[in-house]
């Protein structure tokens, strides 16, 4: 986009610059409310949450196998064409464990995770899915207890998996949440506390905060418009049309405006990272991050969270292919981001995190894929991540066993989560500023249930 011109299409797209449609649907006249709700303590120094999301339900049974003899055994008998071999697999070494299986490794395209797993910055966390409250599989085959709605499809199950809301349809995201609850951390900021690099979400839509939503390698935004077009454009955005609609557009414009010119003034002091990012979409989108964090004194930020993401795990079919490619993309992006918060000091203060809105049946489906589960493998990355073990309780890998969602001729391998995203999620937003009490039970309504609030590995 030149310093001349301004298409119709590219005020429309800066003007969402920093509001999700959801957002704007939702809360059009909520934007006075940014502190309503924060009743937080704020301490010094800075923390950052980094989410990647893996659109389409990536399969955890092919990226954590168990490694000894029974449990590889099992995984191999239940898997068939979809089994990778034992011996290209990436041994780890978890910590004294209580896990069914006594040894575990990792996808072969995961050497980076593998070397951070061992070095203690990189956790995992077994068998996380949405619930309600904890549910047994008689429970579940009863119906005895009320469980997520339609489980099994994509759109509910990630919209549950972003706003923890698991019997309906969340309005704010569990990261908006905690941006509501954390605002004390950012009393001078100059960008919003939650940054999307992956569009709109409701992951970031908070009850009384709004997101910023930025396009990796494109921060210029406004700052483009020469000093007239900059003018008119802050005449009209103050101008009183006497329609809600019309001004709630205005003021989230006029937002756009503020965040894209502090981000790309912020961003131009920053130097270049010696850190190399593959060139990939999620190399992209994590580097991006990283040069934000960089920034974060002149943005006057205490407290961020980022939301990344990558497509393409809804493998159906030609799995061990599509997958590999993911993975080794995944590993390598995450590898990297690391090293670059070692360069910037900061390891121990930014932790990202994966979600997916399901694992996969350990079955495999027609066509060398696999189809729709439940409980999934996620991963946790950071220095201040007591990594190097594995969280939770993991599935035992038999089909029709005691965590299948069916005992009877339709067991495919479909994981009765024993871990809630609220337990999981939780751990995080306490680590981030959270307090716990009233503000956890207003981010995540159904930790309740569940005994255990804080997982342990941050």
């Amino acid at each position: 986009m030149s310093r001349t011109t301004l298409s119709r299409r590219d005020f429309i797209r800066l003007s969402c610059c920093s509001a999700t449609g959801a957002a704007l649907a939702a809360g059009m006249g909520r934007f006075g409310l940014v502190n309503a709700y924060a009743q937080c303590v704020p301490t010094a120094g800075y923390k950052a949450l980094v989410c990647i999301f893996l659109f389409g339900g990536n399969d955890g049974n092919n990226m954590v196998i168990p490694f000894d003899t029974t449990g590889y055994g099992q995984y191999a008998a239940a898997r068939t064409g979809l089994a990778l071999p034992q011996n290209i697999l990436l041994p780890i070494s978890p910590g004294p464990t209580s896990q069914r299986y006594s040894a575990f490794a990792l996808h072969p395209q995961m050497p980076g995770m593998k070397d951070l797993f061992n070095t203690g910055k990189v956790a995992l966390v077994s068998n996380v899915g949405t619930l309600v409250q904890p549910t047994t599989q008689s429970q579940y085959m009863s119906r005895s207890l009320p469980v997520p709605s339609a489980l099994f499809s994509h759109s509910d199950q990630q919209n549950q998996w972003q706003t923890s809301a698991p019997n309906s349809t969340g309005k704010s995201g569990w990261a908006g949440r905690t941006a509501d609850k954390t605002q004390c951390f950012n009393p001078t900021a100059k960008l919003p506390t939650i940054m999307s690099l992956a569009g709109a979400n409701i992951f970031a839509t908070g009850l009384a905060t709004r997101p910023a939503t930025v396009t990796p390698g494109n921060t210029s935004g406004f700052s483009n418009l020469d000093a007239t077009r900059t003018s008119n454009m802050q005449t009209l955005l103050t101008l009183d049309s006497g329609v809600s609609l019309v001004q709630a557009a205005s003021a989230i414009t006029g937002f756009s405006f503020a965040d894209s010119n502090n981000l790309a003034t912020a961003l131009a002091t920053g130097t270049p990272l010696n850190t190399v990012f593959p060139n990939t979409g999620i190399g992209g989108q994590l580097k991006q991050v990283a040069q934000v964090i960089q920034v974060r004194g002149n943005l006057q930020i205490n407290r961020q969270i980022f939301f990344c993401s990558m497509g393409g795990f809804d493998t159906h079919n030609s799995q061990l292919g599509d997958q590999g490619t993911l993975l080794s993309q995944l590993s390598a992006a995450m590898s990297a981001f690391y090293n670059a918060t070692l360069e910037l000091n900061v390891s121990s203060q930014v932790t990202t995190f994966s979600l997916s809105e399901f694992g996969r049946t350990l079955q495999e489906s027609s066509g060398a894929g696999s189809d729709h589960a439940w409980g999934n493998h996620q991963m946790v990355m950071g220095g201040a991540v007591h990594g190097g073990d594995i969280y939770g309780t993991f599935p035992n890998l038999a089909v029709g066993g005691p965590d299948d969602t069916s005992i009877n001729s339709g067991a495919r391998g479909r994981w009765i989560p024993t871990t809630s995203l609220d337990q999981y999620a939780a751990t995080l937003a306490t680590w981030f500023g959270v307090a716990p009490g009233t503000d956890l039970a207003y981010v995540f309504p159904d930790l309740q249930n569940f005994p255990v609030k804080n997982l342990g590995f941050v």
